[in-house]
């Protein structure tokens, strides 16, 4: 008889300690030592969909307040239909993560609104981190002093995963669960679901629930059992299907 898991799944806390850092060692290790205080007041986080920013913005200010600081995490793609008084008031905070920049940078209102937290913070002696796609060059910026200024930390780019990193990449994050999950299961999964690794973190999701309801591991026959169950458009998992 199978057992019901609870309807709600404890999603993984973003910390470093469950972000695989192979290729980003130093960033990782820069980024720890700058959310519990540093006299940069700047970093910018560089790197493509799916390498890990929003992972160690989460993560940042996750270490900041167990030290005793304010932090707060902002994604402005999600305040981007609010407008730039959206910020107003976010400068008291001790470090600051501004994710998705390069969904307001161009637009002159919000680079003023950052361009004012920035100084903000500055003069207070509080932290910005803040995340894009690309580095500063990468993009046209309305007001080139802001450019200039969220460069002065610095920019760290992500490194990505080849497919030997993502095995144990997988395996780290299962274990913050809870479960085991066997090389050869998770080289299995990345034969068979898109290799990014917020796909594979989603299906983790997914088999996370189906082995606490079924009380089965991670075997490779459990796992495709899993994904014969799945829809081509199951947005919870990620799957896809190739010809």
């Amino acid at each position: 008889m199978s057992q019901l898991p609870l309807g709600l799944v404890l999603r993984d806390r973003s910390t470093f300690e469950t972000f695989f850092p192979a290729g980003n060692e130093q960033t990782v290790a820069f980024l720890r030592q700058f959310a519990v205080g540093s006299t940069q007041t700047v970093v910018w986080l560089a790197g493509r969909a799916h390498s890990g920013k929003t992972h160690l913005l989460t993560a940042a200010c996750l270490a900041a307040g167990e030290a005793g600081r304010q932090a707060a995490y902002l994604s402005l793609a999600e305040l981007v239909e609010l407008g730039p008084d959206a910020l107003t008031g976010w400068e008291q905070h001790d470090l600051l993560c501004l994710d998705d920049l390069d969904a307001v940078l161009g637009r002159a209102d919000w680079e003023q609104a950052i361009f004012g937290l920035f100084n903000a913070l500055q003069e207070s002696g509080r932290q910005l981190l803040v995340a894009a796609p690309g580095g500063p060059r990468a993009f046209a910026f309305a007001l080139p002093d802001l450019q200039s200024r969220l460069s002065w930390g610095g920019v760290f780019e992500l490194v990505e995963l080849d497919d030997e990193q993502r095995v144990p990449a997988l395996a780290l994050r299962a274990r913050a669960r809870g479960i085991e999950l066997p090389e050869e299961t998770g080289r299995y999964l990345l034969q068979r679901i898109p290799r990014d690794m917020s796909s594979l973190y989603r299906f983790l999701d997914t088999l996370d629930k189906e082995s606490l309801a079924a009380q089965r591991r991670l075997t490779i026959p459990f796992v495709r059992t899993v994904l014969e169950q799945q829809t081509p458009e199951s947005p919870a998992t990620g799957v896809a299907t190739t010809d």
